[in-house]
């Protein structure tokens, strides 16, 4: 069987699905691989290294799609392709198939087994998997040095003889994945950290980390987990009550990171416009769901706005894209652990039954097949 690995075309995406050391790996398990040229330059990864590690490069797209019985991908392949990858090829990649439905049928269409690697399931086995997880984690990280870099003070606490220079207060908003990195990175640096997040299960780990938990506690937050591990959308007047915390205790920090996002919706609002208005000039805030709409009212995809009161908001596309080397070896390594275990004698045999395949597995046959996917059943009134 052939596996290739295409080069990434989307505005700001710098990363490529497979790395030198993977291809190795794959090459070793009996796998003919191609890659498309140019895909790893993003990641400082040359065409010349591929061909050490037994790849062969391929310029003409079409003619490597064509020839394909696996394809890796990182924002997925796009509809255009389809026709060129025959029937029955398995695609690898993140399709984000709530916004972008319109692709994922065209891949469908084509008779291609897709599989969303957003999907991979929350359970300890797949961890290795969760391509969610490692790229958040660079994305948390970055976001705090791109609030240092943006911020006009420094972060820790410095004893001059000059004088005392007090520690930046950071508030991380969301204590996922990003958003406990976030925490980490900010208290490495120096900084007084708070964090909020809707699930009580979080409070113990950001207190862990050293920073101080902020939230709303009663009934409701007890439910405000799903079973696989992501935030629930909680009621009205739970925000309500949250948001007024919120508010009191942003406008004494210095930075905000929000970090919100829940699977299939748009990104939940956190920071109003009043709110960043009781910010200090000088602030800054960096939004990391700013491409699902945004945690911050004033925040813009892709740029880094200035408001009347000072306070710089910062909404980079694709962050763990801007980390492009280790998000890639990351990614890298989520799509052979996924992979392996249904890899033999040089070919891709997954077993459908399987709990993680069948939770990433978006289409097959022609059809769309993952229930999240597809139309869900009208309630009806028993009253």
């Amino acid at each position: 069987m052939k596996l290739v690995i295409v080069r990434e075309g989307r505005e700001a995406e710098h990363r490529v699905a497979a790395v030198p050391e993977t291809v190795k790996k794959y090459c070793a398990a009996g796998l003919a691989v191609a890659v498309e040229a140019g895909a790893g330059a993003g990641a400082d990864l040359p065409d010349s290294l591929y061909s050490d590690a037994g790849a062969d490069i391929v310029a003409d797209r079409k003619a490597l799609l064509g020839d394909a019985d696996i394809v890796l991908s990182v924002q997925g392949l796009e509809a255009v392709d389809a026709p060129a990858v025959k029937k029955g090829a398995a695609v690898l990649g993140v399709f984000n198939p709530f916004q972008e439905g319109d692709r994922l049928k065209a891949l469908a269409g084509a008779g291609l087994s897709v599989f969303a690697m957003e999907f991979i399931p929350r359970i300890t086995r797949a961890q290795s998997m969760d391509v969610l997880s490692s790229q958040s984690n660079l994305a948390g990280y970055k976001a705090v040095i791109d609030a240092a870099a943006t911020f006009g003070r420094a972060f820790p606490m410095m004893m001059t003889a000059a004088g005392t220079v007090a520690p930046a207060k950071v508030m991380v908003m969301g204590a996922g994945v990003a958003g406990l990195q976030a925490i980490a990175t900010a208290k490495r640096l120096g900084a007084v950290v708070s964090a909020t997040d809707v699930r009580p299960a979080a409070k113990e780990q950001v207190e862990s980390l050293g920073g101080n938990f902020v939230m709303v506690e009663d009934e409701e937050t007890q439910a405000a987990e799903t079973s696989g591990g992501y935030a629930r959308e909680m009621s009205d007047e739970y925000k309500r009550k949250q948001a007024a915390l919120i508010a009191e205790t942003l406008a004494k920090q210095d930075i905000a990171i929000t970090t919100a996002l829940i699977p299939g919706r748009p990104a939940p609002l956190l920071i109003t416009q009043e709110m960043v208005a009781s910010m200090k000039p000088g602030s800054v805030i960096v939004d990391l769901a700013v491409e699902q709409g945004g945690n911050c009212a004033l925040s813009k995809a892709g740029e880094m706005v200035v408001t009347d009161n000072g306070v710089t908001i910062v909404g980079h596309r694709n962050v763990p894209s801007r980390l492009a080397a280790d998000a890639s070896a990351l990614y890298a390594r989520n799509l052979l652990n996924f992979l392996s275990p249904h890899l033999a004698d040089g070919a891709f045999t997954p077993d459908y039954d399987d709990e993680i395949i069948a939770g990433t597995l978006a289409a097959r046959d022609g059809a769309i097949v993952h229930e999240r996917l597809l139309p869900q059943p009208k309630e009806t009134d028993n009253a």
